[in-house]
């Protein structure tokens, strides 16, 4: 067996690939990520699994919180059941960005002894090291995408402040935009 954190019970439960991208963007023009993504078939067979279950309905939703992900609530239902040996993703940032969503996912793990796999490592929510470094990694990737919104909004500031610069804003909710025969910019007006 390639790892003590795998047993055999784990082995005769399915194993999940949790495959994510957060817009369409990048699944569009991310091709490299998608590939290395669905690669990760090849680690959770090398570890002896035989039943694997790709679940990428999520792709081109963020993990940031405040959408709906059909793929990742049924994930958790599964784990919940007890039918996963193990739930797998590149990076474990594929699965939540968020702590509540993390949170759920390693509660229902330890809770059922199923273990998470990335490329790097195999951990077992069961055992506290593990538990603490799933934790860890959470938090980081939630401070990641705090500071990324924090640069994308300083930025959008400066481009505003800089001498002709403008921040391109939609209109409000109950606005409509029109363009007047007089006036070279768009100007909106309240319904």
């Amino acid at each position: 067996m390639i790892s003590d954190k795998v047993r055999p019970h784990h082995l005769e439960r399915k194993a999940i690939l949790y495959v994510r991208q957060s817009s369409a963007h990048q699944v569009l023009h991310n091709r490299e990520s998608s590939t290395l993504q669905y690669a990760m078939q090849d680690r959770l067979t090398a570890l002896g699994w035989s039943e694997i279950e790709v679940i990428d309905d999520d792709l081109g939703r963020s993990a940031a919180g405040g959408v709906q992900r059909a793929g990742f609530e049924r994930m958790v239902a599964e784990v919940c059941l007890g039918k996963v040996g193990a739930v797998c993703a590149r990076e474990v940032s594929r699965f939540a960005r968020n702590s509540r969503d993390w949170q759920q996912l390693i509660e229902m793990c330890r809770v059922v002894d199923t273990v998470l796999v990335d490329q790097e490592t195999i951990y077992a929510p069961r055992h506290g090291n593990d538990r603490l470094l799933l934790g860890l990694k959470g938090s980081l990737n939630e401070y990641e995408l705090d500071l990324l919104r924090q640069r994308s909004l300083s930025a959008r500031y400066e481009k505003a402040r800089r001498p002709g610069g403008d921040r391109i804003t939609p209109p409000s909710t109950g606005s409509l935009r029109t363009r007047s025969t007089a006036a070279p910019m768009p100007m909106v007006r309240r319904l």
